[in-house]
């Protein structure tokens, strides 16, 4: 038995020396350890040994099977490692050029402008708070003096998940939320996103709005003139001729319109404008009773203004995007402009 193995371990290994391809490593694999290969045939010998013999015979099998694998995959990872350094030679490749930078990743156009809005909010004394995407009726309609036969209900297009909850169609809940749990003096911005059912070229179901809330003793519509002028100089620049429109909104008394003169023709009138040399940018005005009443203020001791913008609008005028929905289809080539 113990020569048998020595003779096949010399005839493997030299059988193994003239293995120059995997398909003759395998064909030598076959030869020594397939179903009728020379070492398993040994193997079914063994029980014919006489007992005190098979210990000693197991062993030396044992040790050849394994000197045999360990063997055939040596020589094999000696052939891959053969046709790899052949491939580098027969291919032209300059192993010293730099490698390729790797793609830079770059905030969201949506993100930059909403950073901005905060900054310049920031500066002016405004701290931003959150709240709830999902919201009860009465925070998004009712407090803000919205019932529910009021007219206005149907500018929301509003997602309802029952009676009672829905997603939230503006911001203005949050501040709702904020005046119930603090007293004035109050100055806050609202940022987040916002659902409504419409979806067109300047229009999608979930957007991003900024509402702002500011109230104080003696507040009047002068502060807030002042407070969203210098922010749309900020936002845009200083040039930005400004007006306000009167205008409706449940929740303010009195309510404004907030345009700006064209930033793409500069007034001159132009398509995007209608010729009018103006854009409408944002809605604002004065609270209205009623919603101070409904969280607990006095009407008669607090006065304060409440203005709401969309960030999607601000970043189309900002970044001359003729479409909303680029916005949101994570095309690699319209965001990296951005980076």
């Amino acid at each position: 038995m113990h020569q048998n193995c020595e003779h096949i371990r010399a005839t493997l290994l030299a059988d193994l020396a003239d293995a120059n391809s995997e398909q003759q490593v395998y064909q030598c694999k076959s030869k020594y350890l397939g179903k009728n290969g020379s070492i398993t045939q040994l193997v079914k010998q063994l029980g014919k040994l006489p007992p005190e013999k098979r210990a000693a015979a197991g062993q030396v099998l044992n040790s050849l099977k394994r000197d045999a694998e360990e063997a055939i995959e040596h020589r094999l990872r000696k052939i891959a490692e053969a046709k790899k350094q052949q491939m580098l030679q027969e291919t032209d490749i300059d192993v010293t050029l730099p490698a390729r930078m790797p793609l830079l990743g770059a905030l969201h156009p949506i993100t930059v402008v909403t950073r901005e809005i905060d900054a310049i909010f920031s500066s002016l004394g405004f701290t931003a708070v959150d709240g709830p995407e999902i919201e009860l009726d009465f925070f998004n309609f009712e407090a803000l003096n919205i019932p529910k036969d009021h007219p206005a209900r149907d500018m929301h297009d509003t997602f309802y998940l029952d009676d009672e909850v829905l997603l939230r169609t503006h911001t203005s809940p949050v501040q709702i939320r904020t005046m119930q749990h603090r007293k004035p003096p109050l100055r806050i911005i609202c940022p987040g996103k916002v659902y409504r059912c419409d979806s067109d070229v300047s229009h999608t179901p979930m957007f991003h709005q900024v509402e702002g809330l500011l109230v104080d003793h003696d507040v009047s519509l002068s502060d807030l003139k002042g407070v969203l002028i210098q922010f749309l100089h900020r936002i845009f620049n200083e040039r930005t001729p400004v007006r306000f429109r009167p205008s409706f909104f449940p929740f303010t008394e009195p309510s404004a319109e907030v345009d700006i003169g064209c930033v793409m023709c500069n007034g001159a009138g132009c398509r995007v404008c209608s010729g009018s040399g103006w854009l409408e940018i944002l809605g604002c005005g004065m609270v209205h009773p009623a919603v101070f009443r409904n969280v607990g203020y006095d009407p008669e001791e607090v006065t304060g203004f409440a203005f709401g913008l969309g960030v999607e609008r601000i970043a189309m005028l900002k970044f001359g995007i003729n479409d909303i929905r680029l916005f949101f289809e994570n095309d690699i080539r319209f965001l990296s402009q951005f980076i």
